[in-house]
């Protein structure tokens, strides 16, 4: 079982360069299982037994199933679409010395920088182009699916002492090599020729690189997946696996995937946004729900908010806090933190422990030693907007925020049994 979960999250991911990717592909999946997509600027028809979805600005989408009977409340699972890596600029050719074209980029998220070098990299996203009348505009998902682009490292001989310690400049040593001096003036024309438009035709681009190395399941026995993109995309399908398996008879069941976590998720289609209080307040106000309704179904929902989790390293033992120390293949990983970087308190650990229970699934635990400080993710920010039981929960894993993490074969899994038992 765990092996094809992993055969299917790496599929999954390669088919997901960009969180537009992403969100595409879970749409694609929810239309196979019968869901109705529904759009913010139209009317909505929600009706009991119905099974909905709907997407904001092609990178966050929330799926929904009603309850044919009374609804006691919401299970929600809410995780993230996007990933560290560097976002092409406008006008993004550079010549270097009369000889290459490089392309300007800059950082998107907080990335270890050192491994994106010498790697085959390309260019994913989209384009917004005309569509037909003035005022009119479509947006277009954009892969260049070859080797395009490299990011050269310095040679040693010219940096003696980079192996003791380097500090990236982004302006710099982030630059991708994309040809030699006849690619002048193509690059546009690239994207144009993947997107199937004229190069005249567009209007804007949100377009990133990407990492082309393929996903690899390796170790002594296969123990170990490494891919890029698996914070966060391990969770958001793990959720999606378990939403549609799970029976969903008594609570709105409801699969939240946010965008720009790795940027504070200050957006109209982050966790700050109002896009999962707008969704189910409308979904209540169309069963003909009163307000009050909505805030005692509230009262009575519990979410999980899943953003992979650090495992312990091998090299680096003692980064990690002295009882708490989670490992890949080791189960969930409950997440806590004294000053609220995530929202876990006793009641939501004690809730979700018991599903985990339930599902025969483990669980392990993560607080980060006492005297670093950590990151933050996407449960407290989203309570900001609907307020409920939260616990924060991840998948462990090494190199978090790297083109190429490692994750245990196992723990995917694990998340969909659970993710259906919540859900059930």
């Amino acid at each position: 079982m765990y092996n094809e979960i992993s055969k299917q999250l790496i599929e999954f991911i390669e088919k997901s360069p960009t969180c537009f990717h992403a969100v595409q592909t879970m749409s694609e999946m929810l239309k196979d299982e019968g869901f109705t997509e529904l759009r913010e600027n139209r009317k909505w028809k929600i009706e009991n037994g119905g099974k909905y979805f709907v997407t904001r600005n092609g990178s966050s989408l929330i799926a929904f199933t009603i309850p044919e009977q009374e609804m006691k409340g919401m299970r929600i699972m809410a995780s993230h679409s996007d990933s560290p890596s560097f976002k092409i600029k406008e006008n993004p050719e550079m010549e270097a010395d009369g000889h290459y074209i490089k392309l300007n980029v800059e950082r998107y998220g907080g990335m270890l920088c050192a491994p994106w070098f010498d790697r085959p990299l390309s260019v994913a996203g989209r384009v917004i182009v005309r569509d037909g009348e003035p005022g009119t505009f479509r947006s277009i998902l954009v892969n260049v699916d070859r080797n395009l682009v490299m990011i050269p490292n310095l040679a040693i001989h010219m940096n003696r002492e980079v192996n003791d310690g380097y500090k990236y400049n982004a302006q710099k040593d982030m630059l991708p090599l994309y040809g030699d001096i006849t690619a002048k003036e193509t690059f546009m024309k690239t994207i144009a020729e993947s997107a199937g438009v004229n190069p005249e035709d567009i209007l804007g681009h949100d377009l990133f690189l990407y990492n082309r190395q393929r996903a690899s399941i390796w170790g002594a026995s296969g123990e170990f997946l490494s891919s890029g993109r698996l914070d966060d995309l391990q969770c958001a399908f793990s959720s999606l696996k378990g939403f549609l398996s799970g029976e969903k008879k008594e609570y709105m069941a409801v699969h939240c995937v946010l965008d720009n976590e790795e940027v504070g998720s200050g957006t109209k289609q982050g966790a700050a946004s109002t896009f999962l209080y707008d969704t189910l307040t409308r979904a209540h106000e169309s069963l003909g729900f009163s307000r009050e309704d909505y805030l005692i179904h509230l009262a009575d929902s519990f979410m999980v908010s899943a953003d992979n989790a650090h495992a312990v390293h091998p090299n680096h033992t003692d980064k990690a806090d002295p009882v708490n120390r989670p490992c890949l293949n080791g189960g969930i990983v409950i997440k806590f933190n004294a000053n609220q970087k995530y929202c876990t308190d006793g009641v939501s650990a004690a809730i979700f422990r018991d599903i985990c229970s339930a599902a025969g699934v483990p669980v392990q635990t993560f607080v980060n030693r006492s005297d670093m400080s950590g990151g933050s993710t996407l449960g407290n920010i989203s309570n900001t907007q609907v307020a409920l039981n939260t616990v924060d929960i991840g998948l462990p894993q090494l190199a978090m925020h790297s083109p190429y993490e490692t994750a245990g074969v196992k723990d995917t899994g694990y998340l969909v049994k659970a993710a259906a038992e919540l859900f059930r």
